[in-house]
């Protein structure tokens, strides 16, 4: 998992409240337990004008000239602007993939489901939570300045504009420590594989009996 310390990326919007996880990543891609490939068709109903399917590639395929992540300002952008109840819907995991696959590292929000929160810092996506009437001000600057970057901080924890302005937000210091260090579930478990082997072997020598139905 990539580690998060600090990003500076140019910043998208999602301006609608409670997207859900189906709109991130409809059901019908959800096709694999790889974490990579589903950036293509994130927000898929609403980037394309037609019906993708599964496995398609969708360079030809028409889209949305309307919604921002087609526009040519929002290109390359790695912080996505949201309403409220971002993530809600089904617990699918599919979703943070698919927005890390895309290239955001950060979704700024008021609030976010708290399953689709949990997932997020599983998977290198830092999902920051501050006040509405912030996140409305984002927006309006966002709006108004084409280029608008954000830089996001997670050492010293702090959204900082380009005006300088600095907003603070909180972060358990478990998931904290986890996203600095890049450690999802398996990287946290094999900071301990010395251990796991010395446990492993001392079971082996007084219960040899495991291991041969193992065998």
């Amino acid at each position: 998992m990539k580690a998060f310390t600090v990003v500076t990326g140019l910043a998208a919007p999602m301006d609608r409240a409670n997207v859900d996880t189906d709109l991130i990543i409809p059901k019908q891609f959800l096709k694999s337990i790889k974490r990579s490939g589903f950036g293509k068709n994130l927000f898929d109903e609403l980037r394309y004008l037609d019906e993708g399917k599964p496995d398609e590639d969708c360079s030809h395929r028409p889209v949305n000239a309307e919604f921002p992540l087609n526009l040519p300002r929002y290109q390359g952008a790695s912080v996505l602007l949201a309403r409220e109840n971002f993530g809600c819907g089904s617990s699918r995991e599919h979703a943070p993939w698919a927005l890390e696959d895309y290239g955001f590292r950060c979704i700024i929000a008021p609030s976010f489901a708290d399953i689709f929160y949990n997932n997020c810092f599983k998977n290198g996506v830092l999902p920051v939570r501050l006040d509405e009437d912030i996140v409305a001000r984002l927006f309006d600057e966002m709006y108004a300045q084409e280029g608008y970057e954000l830089t996001i901080d997670l050492e010293q924890q702090q959204v900082v504009t380009p005006g300088g302005e600095r907003f603070g937000f909180e972060v358990d210091e478990f998931r904290r420590h986890c996203l600095l260090n890049g450690l999802d579930d398996i990287g946290l478990t094999l900071e301990s594989a010395d251990a796991i082997r010395a446990y492993e072997e001392r079971t082996r020598k007084s219960s040899p009996w495991l291991f041969d139905v193992i065998k």
